[in-house]
């Protein structure tokens, strides 16, 4: 077993996409050898950039013309499309790929969707140990594209090195969402489809929001402001278009580039706090939670909190 975890981990280093999609199997269904593959990962210090934002916004689109504009430098790139999961039937309603379809066969780009499999946060509880095993390999970035709802901003915060939330106009309730609180986890905030009707004043308005808040909360890269800190730009693209691309790629490569250690003690601390609750909640299956309820709410006196406490 350990020689065949060596020589998988040795075509995974060299970039092999079978060997990197065997492992990634292994690990999110839990498949016999996982723990010695995730074990003996030598992870790679590859930049994990997160894409998140609201529904509609376009961060598919922009990933596909960030994917075409680092291609054909002879970049890699590892995607990771993380779709929510039906609470009904614990089923994948795997998102739209239609706009990232082109990439399919690009040697230099690797493209996988994860479920979220009622992770509460909304990124799959297998999300960590798949983005370690992706920079085991030899991409030169990962991207990271989540559903964009809930409690997802926040969470993808606490995995990537670099956040980048994508926004666009026409929403008409948009700025009071940026007011919910996901405007402090962004590192980078990109105005998509800004040839629509009211796109100069909707980036004006976010630019305005970062300013008054002075979003720097957690440590970051230096930047533009001033010296050691990171003011988070905001960069108008027409993803369409591939109009702003390269720009938004030189701000993404300035906040990636030089990360100080807080930073990287934050994220690894979220990562190693995610890690142990999983591990500890590994026993708990949501079917037979679901099936031993089934049977105890027939019970005239069933209490929840009791259920719970003594399951």
């Amino acid at each position: 077993m350990m020689s065949k975890t060596r020589e998988i981990l040795k075509q995974l280093s060299l970039g092999d996409k079978k060997a990197l999609a065997r492992c990634i199997t292994m690990v999110e269904n839990e498949l016999d050898g996982y723990e010695n593959i995730l074990s003996s990962l030598q992870i790679k210090n590859i930049p994990v950039i997160g894409f998140t934002g609201p529904p509609g916004a376009g961060k598919s689109t922009l990933i596909n013309a960030l994917l075409s504009f680092l291609s054909k430098k002879n970049k890699r790139i590892g995607v990771i499309a993380i779709d929510p999961t039906s609470p009904f039937n614990f089923g994948s309603l795997l998102g739209d790929r239609l706009r990232m379809s082109e990439h399919f066969s690009d040697e230099n780009i690797f493209i996988r969707s994860l479920a979220t499999r009622g992770s509460l946060g909304g990124l799959s509880a297998k999300t960590i140990e798949i983005v370690d095993v992706m920079k085991s390999s030899d991409f030169d970035y990962i991207f990271l594209e989540t559903v964009g709802v809930g409690q997802t901003e926040v969470e993808v915060a606490g995995l990537a090195d670099t956040t980048v939330l994508v926004l666009a106009p026409g929403f008409g309730d948009e700025v009071q969402t940026l007011k919910s609180g996901i405007m402090e986890i962004g590192d980078i905030f990109v105005v998509n489809k800004s040839d629509n009707p009211g796109a100069d004043g909707f980036a004006i308005s976010i630019q305005h929001m970062v300013e008054s808040k002075n979003l720097s909360p957690n440590p970051s890269p230096k930047g533009e402001g001033s010296k050691g800190d990171w003011f988070p730009p905001v960069i108008k693209v027409i993803a369409t278009q591939n109009e702003g691309i390269e720009h938004l790629m030189k701000k993404i490569d300035g906040h990636a580039a030089a990360a100080p250690n807080d930073k990287k003690l934050f994220l690894l601390t979220e990562k190693a706090y995610k890690l142990i609750r999983n591990n500890r909640m590994k026993d708990l299956d949501k079917k037979k939670l679901q099936t031993q309820l089934r049977k105890e709410i027939e019970r005239k006196n069933f209490n929840l909190y009791q259920f719970v406490n003594s399951y």
